[in-house]
């Protein structure tokens, strides 16, 4: 239960954010962005307060109405709006509960994706295929545009690795907990015999930067252009085009090797913005290592987070026991949401569990 006070204690902040920009003269500009940031950012929380104050107050009067009340209808009608408040304020409770959950900045930011085949040779980097291919489709019924940056094509059709930048409103909010070691178990269309194979193929999804997120100095990169190899053998049609970006002072490397050299740079600066933006995300993470560990997934690479078993049509998450046998929906984008649905709800559910120790 949140505390009265601390309602009336969002209020008065929300009241005197209000007050501020509305005499701007009395502030900086630095002063007023920041809190015409924060007033937006609260007012969704105000208001989900305000409704519970209220409505808390209205349950106060009814209980004082339903106890003293002398005429029976007015008693019984008391009554009967008493349950039904007392029925609705536990719900508006956990809406504001999760209102007041701490935010990730990066949430509502686009995300850079990258699959990299595992163990399995040819058949994981089949599997890093299908699983670009789920997140499209996922993508595509989330209003997202996804768009090709590298790829590093397999002689069966699949991926060695993939990278690709998924853009739109929250992309990062709803994809973060794909990151970690996904697991297949099938029998490959090379194996003869029939026997069931154990590949794997890592995901990492880290939240797009701005060139203000991170500044990278000139001076902090070493930018190496190679000759690329065209259509008609390792001898035709070769061309300067291939960049090699590294940042000299965390050892980063960027390869891009597409047609046109300017944009090879252009999408190697992008992917190493998002590497080095996520560096930094981990490492204040780390920080907070009690507050990580309440969270679902630590979206550490070397973490083992689902397994796809074709033979038995299901899709286990091994981080909260969910299992979907619903294999072919999963893999078609259709039934992702009810993983990351899932993935979020705990998420929630373990920070509003540790924000209640608190009040």
């Amino acid at each position: 239960m949140i505390p009265e006070a601390r309602i009336q204690q969002l209020l008065e902040r929300f009241d005197y954010l209000g007050h501020a920009l509305a005499a701007p003269d009395e502030v900086s500009s630095d002063e007023f962005v920041k809190l015409s940031k924060e007033y937006a950012e609260l007012g969704p929380v105000a208001d989900a307060a305000k409704a519970l104050q209220d409505t808390r107050a209205e349950l106060d009067d009814l209980e004082e109405m339903a106890s003293s009340a002398d005429d029976p209808e007015m008693k019984a009608l008391a009554q009967e709006e008493l349950q039904e408040l007392k029925t609705r304020i536990p719900d508006m409770e956990k809406d504001l509960s999760i209102k007041l959950l701490p935010k990730d900045a990066a949430d509502e930011r686009s995300a850079i994706l990258e699959i990299r085949a595992g163990t399995g040779g040819d058949e994981a980097a089949l599997f890093a295929g299908d699983l670009l291919r789920m997140y499209e489709r996922f993508a595509e019924r989330e209003g997202w545009k996804v768009e090709a940056i590298s790829a590093s094509a397999s002689e069966q059709g699949g991926f060695k690795e993939v990278v690709v930048g998924v853009q739109g409103k929250g992309v990062f909010a709803r994809l973060k907990y794909e990151s970690g070691v996904h697991r297949v178990q099938r029998v490959p269309v090379t194996e003869s015999g029939g026997r069931i194979h154990t590949s794997a193929a890592t995901v990492a999804v880290m939240p797009e930067a701005d060139e203000v997120d991170v500044v990278i100095r000139d001076e902090d990169i070493r930018v190496d252009t190679m000759r690329s190899s065209g259509a008609g053998g390792q001898h035709v049609n070769t061309t300067d085009s291939a960049v090699r970006i590294t940042h000299l002072p965390t050892g980063i490397v960027v390869t891009q090797s597409e047609k046109s050299q300017h944009r090879n740079r252009e999408k190697a600066m992008q992917i190493l913005r998002a590497r080095l933006y996520e560096a930094e995300r981990e490492k204040l993470a780390s920080e907070r290592a009690e507050t990580r560990k309440s969270q679902v997934g630590s979206g550490d690479r070397s973490e083992r987070i689902r397994t796809y078993n074709f033979p038995q049509g299901r899709v286990t998450d091994h981080r909260i026991g969910l299992t979907l046998h619903k294999l072919d929906q999963v893999l078609a984008g259709e039934e992702l949401s009810s993983v990351v649905d899932a993935l979020i709800a705990e998420d929630q559910a373990a920070k509003l569990a540790a924000m209640e120790e608190g009040f």
